[in-house]
């Protein structure tokens, strides 16, 4: 029975294995949509802290000014979210990228593991990963 098999090699190989770039594109559109919950967390925590540390300055130097307080504590609050919200966007979405991009690569290398310690019981597939590479080091 013959049997065909079709190997990715990060150094080169299979051009039927290598994803197009227009499958490439929904994955970072999703890769941004995960990091919103991110962001708005991180938005969240922040604002918090510093609302608490608002509120303890505030309450020292309040002294039955209530109505005052409670201006001051919410304009700070809508300055922070003025101007936290979009760094923290940015940050989430480069934590978000990373992780997925140590997930993905993490998963590429458990592949090539199994597919070399496959490779290293069949001589069929130790022969083919060497015609692999022998092609990419030549057309190098």
């Amino acid at each position: 029975m013959a049997r065909s098999v079709s190997l990715s090699f990060p150094w080169g190989g299979n051009a039927t294995s290598t994803p197009s770039v227009a499958a490439a594109a929904p994955a970072r559109s999703v890769e941004a949509e995960a990091s919103k919950p991110l962001a708005g967390m991180l938005l969240a925590a922040v604002m918090a802290a510093l609302l608490v540390v608002a509120d303890q300055l505030i309450d020292t130097w309040a002294n039955g000014h209530l109505l005052l307080v409670w201006v001051a504590l919410w304009t700070v609050a809508f300055a922070a979210l003025a101007l936290l919200a979009p760094p923290l966007r940015q940050l989430a979405n480069r934590l978000a990228q990373r992780v997925a991009r140590g997930v993905q690569a993490r998963a590429q290398r458990r592949a090539d593991d199994a597919l070399w310690h496959h490779a290293q019981s069949d001589a069929r597939v130790m022969r083919d990963i060497q015609v692999a590479m022998t092609r990419s080091q030549s057309a190098d």
